[in-house]
């Protein structure tokens, strides 16, 4: 037991894993039967081929899966049972569970604001960043997070998030008198994980201590040929895929995420995805609006930008609160008005993947995560011909990778432990999807944003920003400013855009 957990342990804090055990016989001819009962033996169809290294990788990544419960999974994401037929019923959610950056009494949310900074200053608030994206899209061969979007400083999405981890922690230390610590758990893949470890080792965790940054992994699935058998990558290597977004529930139990959270006496978590550089970490704002509704769950939103922007929305459907994506819902839905304020949408709540949970909701995965729908994305998966034993390399989608969404357990919740709070796209929301040039959620606009918010700040500060041609904006350092407060120092100053702020000077 006490190997088993140090196993475990090393795993959780990046160590590197010791040379694999050489499998007995009987434990090769025990998990080759269960792999036949399964209808899957071909996995075992070059195993006396390999040699004893090859075997001991192949061995000790199939005794990871059950082929059973592959099967159970591959033939419900691609036979769904039949969904009861009857009326669908959308309605937002209701007003209760709602609040708006936009419209609410700024009262209100600085009420919100002293709650949730108290719960930091109180260690009872932990960040989980979801990390797993690779840049391929963006033309870089690093992790998303490692990624330079162009500023000034040129730092990067990783460092923009630590620095404002750092500067909140400052911020409720103001407030209280005690240190404050914020864990920040970073969910990676398979193809991330290291380069992720070593990005933050090389830049000394961007000043956060070491020990409260925590890089783990999410879990991984067989990859599925059409005709239901999980396939072989090499002759020693199954085809895997990561499980999806969806696969953070189970990661934090498989990784001793939750149990670290619990001895630190965890009681508020702030879930997002690492491409949003505009993103709060751990906002104060969020955490204490979650807090006072006294819910599981929470999510922020930001107001769609017209009827046929494609984004999911935040509502309630028959009664439960879910995402419901753009391309089910008809024209007229779409376009409906809201019968309280003809001139915004009825139903407007965008979903940006930014989440709140409960620790106590965490506390239940066990009970609900098995419960997870998995969707199937078609692809073309390279695999080795059992027959030829070459790796082909398909030309249209051969198979499926199985993944979870984030989302899939909001119908799991009752309404009244849901709720949305709704934000400033401009303050919060800048996606980076897409290769530079793209015009639409690149690292220009990613840039663009943040440094319009920079100068947005500044001129509310007080300050002038000049500009001259094309260049705009103003970069302000997460570590001067969380959220646009503590720039008096710049009143009545005149900057020339572009500029860096990075130090009160």
């Amino acid at each position: 037991m006490a190997a088993a957990i140090k196993s475990l342990v090393d795993k959780f804090q990046g160590h590197s894993e010791p040379a694999l055990r050489q499998p007995s016989a009987e434990e090769v001819r025990e998990l080759k039967q269960k792999y036949e009962q399964a209808g899957q033996s071909q996995v075992f169809a070059f195993y006396d081929q390999l040699s004893q290294k090859e075997q001991a990788q192949l061995f000790h990544q199939l005794s990871a899966f059950d082929p059973a419960r592959i099967n159970e999974l591959a033939d419900r994401a691609l036979n769904p049972p039949k969904s009861e037929t009857g009326p669908i019923s959308l309605e937002p959610l209701p007003e209760v569970a709602t609040a708006s950056i936009l419209d609410s009494d700024p009262k209100d949310i600085q009420s919100y604001y002293n709650e949730g900074i108290k719960l930091v200053a109180d260690n009872q608030v932990a960040v989980v960043l979801l990390a797993g994206g690779q840049g391929t899209r963006l033309g870089s061969s690093q992790p998303k997070g490692c990624f330079d979007i162009g500023l000034p400083s040129h730092k990067s999405l990783f460092q923009l998030q630590a620095e404002r981890i750092g500067k909140l922690q400052l911020l409720a230390k103001k407030t209280s008198g005690k240190d404050a610590v914020i864990p920040w758990y970073v969910m990676t893949s398979g193809p991330t994980r290291k380069p992720t470890e070593e990005f933050f080792q090389q830049h000394n965790y961007f000043g956060l201590d070491k020990s409260n940054v925590f890089i783990f992994e999410q879990g991984v699935l067989p990859c599925i040929s059409n005709e239901g058998k999980i396939m072989l990558e090499s002759k020693s290597k199954v085809a895997v895929a990561p499980d999806g977004n969806g696969g953070i529930y189970q990661a934090l139990l498989a990784a001793g995420v939750r149990e670290d959270m619990r001895k630190r006496g965890i009681k508020h978590i702030h879930a997002y995805c690492v491409d949003n550089c505009l993103v709060k970490v751990a906002d104060p704002v969020f955490i204490g609006f979650a807090a006072s509704k006294k819910v599981d769950l929470a999510t922020k939103v930001v107001r769609k930008r017209n009827a046929t922007e494609s984004v999911g929305l935040i509502l309630q459907k028959n009664g439960k609160p879910d995402v419901v994506e753009y391309s089910e819902i008809d024209k007229e839905t779409a376009e409906a008005k809201d019968s309280k304020n003809p001139d915004l949408l009825k139903f407007r709540a965008a979903n940006i993947v930014n989440h709140y949970y409960s620790f106590d909701f965490f506390n239940s995965i066990e009970t609900w995560v098995h419960k997870l729908p998995h969707h199937i994305a078609r692809k073309k998966i390279p695999s080795v011909n059992i027959e030829s034993g070459e790796v082909v390399k398909p030309e249209k989608p051969n198979g499926i990778k199985l993944e979870q969404f984030i989302f899939d357990v909001f119908p799991m919740l009752p309404l009244e432990k849901f709720a949305s709070i709704e934000v400033r796209r401009e303050d919060e929301f800048s996606p980076l999807k897409n290769a530079r040039g793209t015009g639409e959620d690149d690292p220009d606009t990613s840039k663009r944003d943040i440094m319009n918010q920079g100068q947005r700040w500044i001129e509310s500060a007080g300050g002038v920003v000049v500009t001259e041609g094309d260049a705009v904006g103003v970069e302000v350092s997460p570590l001067i400013s969380y959220g646009g407060e503590g720039l008096e120092f710049l009143k009545g100053r005149e900057l020339k855009a572009p500029a860096v702020i990075e130090k009160e000077e």
